[in-house]
């Protein structure tokens, strides 16, 4: 369990072989699992009945793979050298596995945190998950592969976006005014925090002005597949100035129609099999108490759906990009949102009443 918590970390071609490594340090009951790829580490521990304390680094990937085929769930590591191990589970024994001792490993960083927060992990994780899929995977574009927090005015909220859809989301919060600030966090830490804070029941935010750490302490089912305390994730910061997203989200909708989340969403994934490469967009026509949703290629087709909505506006059509449209209404989890809309050349707006929303750039069509 713990292996697993914390080999992601690890790069594929890391500028030093100690990167390679877990750095693993028995002690009072426990061992300590930590590893680096100078940007993000991560530490967690795990219960175990420490005869001798010490520490040693072996090759993570490698370890993870001996530990999962071993044939009992107890096993037994040892080392009398701090750079060869030896690893026995039932009759399996595997002898001078080799590694490197652990004062090479670089150490997480010292950190003196500016800014604290604490809140909900399920909280969060629902937070990232309402705007995480909006981030840029343009490498040119460093500065948007990553989400934004920015605490301040007694409110966290979260942004991402690429260029053609911005997705935000905010909560009330307490926040003393010399607590004030904001935080860039790149894709890769975004990613890890995702699947660390379901494990948590609360989680402590830290930040300066190069690095935040998080703080999860684990919920009783983590404890009882043996892991202990706290799993800590520090990260470096995205440097620079992150854009003026509310400057792009429409100040005033001059229409604006309910919709159920999941019946739009299943239109939207059944209209979208008739698209290809070269067409990749859908039509919204929305007139008459009726959002027609339909799509067509040269290769494939034609395919329409109409969806009831109150609405007795002027006729107005749209075209997006599907998947645009798929993204928010497959991560939110409220059942009612509104759509906010002006022309054909203007952005559309998703909307809950739980301070969300989506802006997606539109396509012509």
């Amino acid at each position: 369990m713990g292996l697993r918590q914390v080999t992601n970390v690890v790069s594929s071609k890391p500028p030093m072989a100690v990167l390679n490594n877990v750095l693993i340090k028995a002690e009072d009951g426990k061992v300590m699992l930590t590893t680096t790829n100078l940007d993000l580490g991560i530490r967690c521990a795990i219960k175990a009945e420490v005869e001798v304390p010490g520490d040693i680094t072996l090759p993570v990937k490698k370890l993870a793979q001996i530990v999962s085929a071993m044939p009992q769930q107890e096993i037994t590591l040892e080392s009398k050298d701090g750079q060869t191990a030896r690893i026995r589970s039932g009759r399996s024994d595997f002898q001078r596995f080799n590694g490197i001792k652990a004062e090479d490993f670089p150490p997480l960083p010292n950190f003196v945190d500016q800014h604290s927060y604490e809140l909900g992990p399920q909280e969060l994780m629902t937070m990232l998950r309402s705007v995480s899929y909006a981030q840029s995977t343009d490498e040119n574009r460093y500065i948007l592969n990553s989400v934004f927090f920015n605490f301040s005015e007694g409110k966290l909220t979260l942004v991402a976006t690429d260029g053609r859809r911005l997705a935000l989301i905010s909560r009330d919060m307490k926040i003393d005014h010399e607590d004030e600030g904001s935080i860039i966090l790149p894709a890769k830490t975004v990613t890890e925090l995702e699947k660390l804070l379901v494990q948590g029941k609360s989680v402590k935010i830290s930040f300066n002005e190069r690095q935040v750490a998080f703080d999860i302490e684990i919920g009783e089912e983590s404890e009882s597949n043996g892991l202990s305390g706290s799993i800590y994730l520090v990260s470096k910061i995205v440097e620079g100035s992150y854009p003026n997203y509310k400057q792009v989200i429409p100040k005033e909708a001059e229409q604006r129609i309910k919709i159920e989340r999941e019946l739009m969403l299943e239109t939207v994934q059944r209209v979208k099999i008739v698209t290809s490469d070269k067409q990749n967009s859908v039509r919204l026509k929305i007139a008459d108490n009726c959002l027609e949703i339909s799509a067509q290629s040269s290769e494939l087709g034609e395919a329409k759906e109409p969806i009831e909505v109150e609405y007795s506006g002027p006729e107005v059509q749209l075209g997006f990009n599907p998947d645009f449209l798929l993204s928010p209404l497959s991560n939110l989890t409220k059942d009612e949102i509104y759509f906010e809309f002006k022309d054909e050349m203007s952005p559309g707006v998703f909307k809950t009443l739980d301070n969300f929303l989506c802006v997606v750039m539109p396509m012509r069509v």
